[in-house]
C-alpha cells in the first residue's frame, strides 16, 4: 500500500488503518500488541483510538484502549515515529457520565481530555485529534432526522476550533478532524478556519459501508471539494457483512461470538434493525454469487471508493487482520458494482 495524503494536510497515511475499539474489552492487551505489531509489519500506519474506548462503554474501561495503545508504544522505542497516531475527544455525553461531570463539550474539556489521552498514550502529540461526534443535535448513532427542537448546543464551532487551535499552537496535536459529522459542520469548520486563520480540519470520520453509504448523499462532495479526507468505521457493518449471521441472526444457540450477539447494547443500535441484517444477507450473497467472500466484497467496496482516503478496519483477531489486509487485492467488477447499487436503490441504507 503506497500512503496517501490526508486532507490538506502532510499527514501520509496507508488506505486501510487499524481501529481499536475492541482492545480492552473483547481483545486482552497480549493480543492487541501482537495485533498492532503484525498490522505495522503488513505496513499499515495509521492507529486510531479515542479516550472513550474500549466498546461497548463502559466506566470501568473508559480510557484502557489508549492506555493499551501507550504500553505497546513504551515497550517499543522508535514506533511512535512510524505511526500516525489518531485520538478523539468525546462528544457531549451519550449515557456515559463517567467521561465528563457536565453535559457538554466546552474548551476547557477539549483540553483535559486531550491532555489525558497523552499520558495514557504515553506520547507528547497526537497526530489527528478528531472531535468524536458533534457538540450539537445531529442525525448520528442511527437518529435519522434533524430536530431543531431538540438543539441543546452550549459550546459554538468556533469555540471549539480556537480550543483545538490552542492545542495545535501548544505542539500537543499536529492536525485536527472531525467524526460523525453532517455536511453542515465540515463546511463550518472549514469556513472559520479559512476566515480567521485558524487550523483546517483534514478528516471526518463516519461510518462508510454497505449498508450505511449516507456519506453517498452530500458529505462525500463536501469532503472532495474542500479536501477533507474521509476516513471510514465500520466497513463490515458491525460483523453484518462478513456473512457469520446470516443463517442464526444475532441471538441464540446458533449464533457465533461478535459484537452483535455478545452485547444487548448492540443489537439496539442501528446495526441490530431486522432491515440492515435483511440487506446484508443479500449483499452477502452477491458476493458468494461472483465468487467472492462477504468480507471481501464489503472491504473491497470500501477500498476503491474514491470517496474514502482510509478504511478503518476493527479486528479481534490476527486471522481477522490477516483477512482484512489480503482483501486489499480485491478489484470488483463494472457488472458487480452495478449490482451493488441495485440492492441499495431498494434497500436504502438501513444502518444509517
Amino acid at each position: 500500500m503506497n500512503t496517501i495524503s490526508l486532507g490538506a494536510s502532510e499527514l501520509r497515511v496507508t488506505p486501510i488503518g487499524l481501529g481499536t475499539m475492541t482492545f480492552g474489552e473483547q481483545v486482552s492487551e497480549p493480543d492487541a500488541h501482537a495485533i498492532l505489531d503484525r498490522a505495522v509489519e503488513r505496513g499499515v500506519n495509521l492507529i486510531d483510538t479515542a479516550e472513550m474506548y474500549s466498546v461497548p462503554p463502559r466506566a470501568e474501561t473508559y480510557g484502557r484502549t489508549e492506555a493499551i495503545i501507550g504500553n505497546w508504544l513504551k515497550a517499543r522505542p522508535g514506533m511512535r515515529q512510524r505511526i500516525v497516531l489518531a485520538s478523539k475527544v468525546a462528544g457531549p455525553s451519550r449515557d456515559a457520565p463517567w467521561i465528563r461531570a457536565g453535559s457538554g463539550m466546552t474548551a476547557a474539556d477539549i483540553e483535559a481530555s486531550c491532555n489525558a489521552s497523552l499520558r495514557r498514550l504515553q506520547t507528547d502529540v497526537i497526530d489527528l485529534y478528531q472531535i468524536h461526534w458533534p457538540e450539537r443535535q445531529v442525525p448520528a448513532f442511527g437518529r435519522l432526522y434533524y430536530d431543531p427542537a431538540q438543539e441543546h448546543s452550549q459550546t459554538p464551532i468556533l469555540e471549539q476550533l480556537q480550543a483545538l487551535a490552542r492545542l495545535v499552537q501548544a505542539g500537543k496535536v499536529r492536525h485536527i478532524g472531525l467524526s460523525n459529522e453532517t455536511p453542515y459542520g465540515v463546511h463550518e469548520f472549514v469556513r472559520l478556519a479559512e476566515q480567521l486563520g485558524l487550523p483546517r480540519v483534514v478528516s471526518v470520520q463516519n461510518a462508510y459501508c454497505l449498508i450505511n453509504r449516507s456519506v453517498d448523499n452530500a458529505l462525500d462532495e463536501s469532503c472532495h471539494r474542500l479536501n477533507v479526507g474521509l476516513l471510514a468505521f465500520s466497513p463490515l457493518g458491525a460483523g453484518l457483512l462478513t456473512g457469520k449471521y446470516d443463517a442464526s441472526g444475532f441471538e441464540g444457540p446458533g449464533a457465533p461470538i461478535g459484537r452483535m450477539s455478545l452485547y444487548e447494547r448492540q443489537r439496539k443500535m442501528r446495526w441490530g434493525r431486522p432491515a440492515a441484517l435483511a440487506a446484508a444477507r443479500r449483499y452477502n450473497q452477491l458476493a458468494r454469487d461472483h465468487g467472492l467472500s462477504p468480507t471481501q466484497l464489503a472491504l473491497a467496496f470500501c477500498y476503491r471508493s474514491w470517496r474514502v482516503a482510509s478504511t478503518l478496519i476493527g479486528v479481534t483477531s490476527l486471522a481477522h487482520l490477516e483477512e482484512n489486509l489480503d482483501a486489499w487485492n480485491v478489484q470488483l467488477a463494472p457488472e458487480l458494482l452495478a449490482a451493488v447499487d441495485a440492492i441499495r436503490l431498494d434497500a436504502r441504507d438501513p444502518a444509517q
